[in-house]
């Protein structure tokens, strides 16, 4: 399993534990090539969205992006964060897939930006 594996999916697979060992190094060489990053999370509910930010900021050593959302979103939701505002807003979205969208970016458009994903929901969850 590579990352490049995931881009034609609509929703994350589940992983094995040793899928998963092998995507986080490869995940973590990939972002290092770049200055800042989007985030789109695509869950079930509000609470399962924010719970896969916190842990992928947690991982990443990233301090906490400001959510700005209705308090009471209920049904599936996309969120999207953005390291450069360190901001995150979500709104209901029906329709999509499940998994987490990492896209890596540039100090310019000379660098072209990449994404990775998606990645289930709980892969930063206890990740090495």
């Amino acid at each position: 399993m590579r990352l490049s594996d995931l881009n034609r999916l609509r929703t994350a697979p589940v992983l094995s534990a040793d899928e998963k060992s092998e995507l986080v190094p490869e995940l973590h060489q990939q972002m290092h090539q770049y200055l800042w990053f989007t985030v789109g999370i695509m869950a079930l509910s509000a609470d399962q969205a924010v719970s896969s930010l916190r842990k992928l900021e947690q991982y990443q050593a990233w301090s906490a992006h400001e959510l700005i959302a209705d308090p009471d979103l209920e049904g599936p939701v996309y969120l999207k964060a953005n390291q450069q505002t360190m901001t995150a807003r979500m709104r209901i979205e029906h329709g999509l897939g499940e998994g987490i969208l990492i896209s890596g970016h540039g100090r310019d458009t000379s660098q072209q930006s990449e994404t990775w994903g998606p990645l289930p929901l709980d892969f930063f969850d206890n990740a090495d």
